[in-house]
């Protein structure tokens, strides 16, 4: 059972910090953006949209949350770059400029909105497991997908099984698969090590980004291969079911 979670035992909420303090964290966000957009990870309306998750992060769960979102981007990043070139060749690599601001929202949407109802309806543990549980989803996935294609080996639909070109909606494989399973217990052990969810529901959180990257692979060779949801969607509805999962265990 989760129990409630004192606001010290993750961070003092940002409404109750000093003048200083509020405009120190902003600047963290700003230094962690700019770096983010100077690597490449991001375009300027990703960075944009990166510093405000980021502020809603640490408003909501302290530095906790930011950790985690730190530890998406540096986990996701690395293996966004690893065989780029392979990548390049087989139509599948991502903007050399970074990802844009509709998909850091997709990707990050959901756990920035729990950091808010934390932040300003309830301050319940339950939200922020839901909140890393979203985190570790939208990690595991993407590093799933990255170091699927880096490594090689032949994509399968996950709904059938069959063989499908590199890049295909819904397609997985061992290796990205067992990289996003690895992404998620490490995601979950930096959410549990800073204090954002305890060590009781590190399993909890590690499970349920896999299911909800799991889900996202479902979504990616039915409604998104029927031409229904886009990428952005699917990657939110991802990040969603891993929060109501995690949120919903008692």
């Amino acid at each position: 059972m989760i129990e409630n979670m004192s606001v010290t035992g993750v961070s003092a909420l940002f409404l109750g910090a000093t003048a200083g303090e509020k405009w120190f964290r902003a600047l963290i966000t700003a230094l962690f953006a700019a770096f983010a957009w100077a690597v490449r990870g991001v375009t300027l309306s990703g960075a944009i949209a990166g510093a405000i998750i980021g502020l809603l992060l640490i408003m909501g769960a302290g530095w906790s949350g930011f950790a985690g979102l730190a530890a998406v981007f540096l986990l996701t990043w690395g293996a966004t770059r690893l065989g780029y070139r392979r990548k390049q060749r087989l139509g599948t690599a991502e903007a050399s400029s970074g990802r844009d601001a509709a998909q850091v929202f997709s990707n990050l949407g959901v756990a920035a909105a729990c950091a808010g109802c934390y932040l300003w309806l309830w301050q319940s543990a339950h939200l922020l497991l839901a909140l890393a549980a979203a985190l570790t989803e939208a990690g595991a996935d993407t590093v799933a997908g990255e170091i699927g294609q880096a490594l090689g080996g032949t994509p399968r639909l996950v709904t059938s099984w069959q063989p499908v070109p590199a890049g295909t909606d819904g397609g997985i494989t061992v290796g990205g698969t067992l990289a996003g399973i690895a992404s998620a217990i490490a995601l979950s052990l930096v959410a549990a090590a800073t204090g954002l969810i305890g060590f009781h529901s590190l399993v909890i959180c590690a499970v349920a980004g896999v299911m909800g990257s799991m889900a996202d692979s479902i979504l990616g060779a039915t409604l998104e291969r029927g031409g229904i949801l886009r990428n952005n969607a699917v990657n939110f509805v991802s990040t969603l079911v891993a929060a109501g999962i995690a949120f919903m265990i008692p």
